[in-house]
């Protein structure tokens, strides 16, 4: 089936059926820059209200899950759906870290975290659905 693909996508040629023709001449790996992100993120019940920190490599996704409640985990309980507050990362190490970081921070500093970017606690999610 994928040689099919490629000979209806006109990438075969019979003429050079060499492989490596029909790649670029270079390409490095270092070069590579990751199509998938991570996020940490926060969500809350109301302004002030229940916190919830999670990390996801698929923020809209995830955010679908909770406003639906799809698991019924604590934000299902505590009705927490609305997200405001978040960081993107390049690397699953970096986002982890960050995560493990903020879920140990006393309350008021995630409060402030959080007003510092959206004073409002808007939901930063809204309209995406």
């Amino acid at each position: 089936m994928y040689g099919n693909e490629c000979r209806e996508k006109g990438s075969y040629n019979k003429q050079n059926s060499s492989i490596e023709k029909s790649f670029p001449q270079k390409w490095e790996f270092q070069d590579y820059k990751p199509m998938v992100n991570f996020y940490v993120y926060i969500l809350a019940s109301k302004k002030n209200g229940v916190l919830y920190i999670g990390l996801t490599n698929e923020l809209e996704r995830r955010l679908y899950e909770h406003k639906n409640k799809v698991l019924k985990g604590f934000t299902y309980k505590y009705n927490v759906d609305k997200l405001v507050y978040y960081e993107e990362f390049e690397t699953y190490e970096e986002a982890f870290t960050r995560e493990r970081r903020l879920k140990k921070w006393n309350r008021n500093w995630k409060i402030r975290l959080i007003e510092k970017e959206n004073s409002e606690w808007d939901d930063l999610s809204a309209g995406w659905f």
